[in-house]
């Protein structure tokens, strides 16, 4: 049973429905009102128009699991999927020769002719739309089924390296996290339309944001800017980050459209390649750490895979081969753009009366003519805080920020206003005397 599977689909729901009474003891006392209580919400049930569940049934699925477990809950299968129990089959027949052959008649115009013929009894009532499905099962109702579809879908493919990148992300194994949990892990690609080379690609422990952005940047670095990327619908593609990142590089970002992934066909079948070809032959050594998995990810991609003769290219190139024949088309990044400036993230915080924002945990000391002042603040989540971010005012740099030195701050001078308060914290001033107690020689010399 595959995990599309509607039949699981319903089974789960009902168990979903009834998994806080499956430890309760047979006709234990209040069980049926439990039940009528629970049969009181509206629930979106899988395959079924209906919001509604009886009380009688969710006790019904109650003793189906107690008698069966989980398989009890599945959806009985039909035997005679395909035919119609309310319509006899010489009818059915007949009304599918005779739609066969005239595909204009209506479903009115069928049951006349039919009538007139002698092939259907006049006794018999067929609900219209019990016809209908019959005909639509063998395809008989597509008013353009002799036309081309409306979602017209062609197979494309680009002319040039880095006129079109795909990007997608496959769940891949569990692997030894720092703290020596084992985490799932999530591969990030990025795919060349053109040449099907991979730009880069990097398994993590997350797929949003701040995931991807690192690998769309590693990519960029090693295969120069794409013209446009194509990317899922998923939170992480979905960001304001994203967007502005793309937007500053000169990068269109394209979004598939929702429910489908046909555009994606290519980025798919090579996610099924390394599921293939990489992952079953993964040792224990290789999902030590994610360092580890990424090491033995890359020895595949540039020794196996970009060597590889692909039956999507002309004359099975390999991708390498294929890139190298339109490389000089790449567009690399300017030597005045800076990649780097391009990644960092921005948040807007409000200066408190102490000089200070907090970020991510961390609290920063900015200038004290910024206190009750909106900023913003750009940053690299990866980079430790005491590297520092960048300060912006009105869309313009400031200065950097650091991380606040609580005990430094004891040894600075303060403008003394009245009752002995700092202008900018006003917080009270250390005791006289307190600093030079804690200088040593150096201190002295320079003060």
């Amino acid at each position: 049973m595959s995990d599309s599977d509607p039949r699981q689909a319903v089974a789960l729901f009902r168990y979903s429905l009834i998994a806080e009474f499956i430890h309760l003891p047979p006709g234990q006392k209040g069980l049926y009102a439990q039940l009528r209580e629970k049969a009181k919400h509206a629930y979106v049930i899988p395959g079924s128009n209906r919001t509604r569940i009886a009380p009688e049934t969710l006790r019904d699925w109650l003793q189906d699991y107690r008698r069966g477990g989980f398989a009890a809950l599945l959806p009985k299968r039909r035997t005679d999927i395909g035919s119609s129990r309310a319509i006899p089959q010489p009818v059915a027949d007949a009304l599918l020769e005779l739609k066969e052959a005239q595909p204009d008649l209506t479903i009115p115009q069928l049951l006349r002719t039919l009538k007139e013929d002698g092939r259907l009894d006049s006794a018999l009532k067929l609900s219209h739309s019990t016809l209908y499905r019959l005909l639509s099962r063998a395809g008989l109702m597509d008013k353009n089924r002799e036309q081309p579809s409306s979602n017209d879908r062609r197979r494309f493919a680009f002319a040039l390296p880095g006129e079109l990148w795909m990007s997608d992300v496959m769940h891949g194994p569990a692997v030894t996290a720092a703290n020596g949990v084992r985490r799932k892990t999530y591969l990030i690609a990025f795919l060349d339309d053109a040449t099907r080379v991979i730009p880069y690609c990097a398994f993590a422990f997350s797929e949003n944001t701040q995931a991807f952005l690192p690998v769309f940047k590693q990519a960029i670095l090693r295969r120069g800017l794409p013209a446009r990327l194509f990317v899922d619908n998923g939170a992480a593609y979905r960001s304001q980050h994203l967007a502005l990142v793309c937007a500053k590089l000169g990068v269109a970002l394209i979004h598939a459209r929702p429910y489908q992934p046909q555009g994606k066909g290519k980025q798919e079948r090579w996610f099924r390649t390394v599921r293939a070809q990489l992952l079953t032959r993964l040792k224990p050594e290789d999902t030590a750490s994610l360092e580890a998995i990424n090491r033995s990810l890359w020895r595949w991609v540039e020794g196996e895979y970009h060597q590889t003769p692909h039956r999507g290219l002309a004359d099975e190139r390999t991708p390498l081969e294929q890139w190298a024949l339109s490389a000089q088309g790449v567009r690399m990044p300017q030597p005045h753009m800076d990649i780097d400036d391009a990644f960092l993230f921005e948040t807007r915080r409000r200066v408190q009366r102490d000089r200070t924002v907090s970020l991510n945990g961390t609290v920063f000391e900015v200038d004290a003519l910024l206190v009750g002042q909106t900023i913003t603040l750009r940053f690299d989540p990866a980079a430790p805080p005491a590297r520092g971010i960048e300060v912006w005012h009105n869309g313009k740099f400031v200065a950097p920020a650091k991380p606040v030195d609580a005990y430094a701050n004891c040894f600075v001078r303060r403008n003394p206003l009245s009752n002995n308060l700092d202008a900018d914290s006003q917080a009270p001033l250390p005791p006289k005397g307190l600093a030079l107690r804690h200088l040593n020689k150096n201190d002295k010399e320079l003060g």
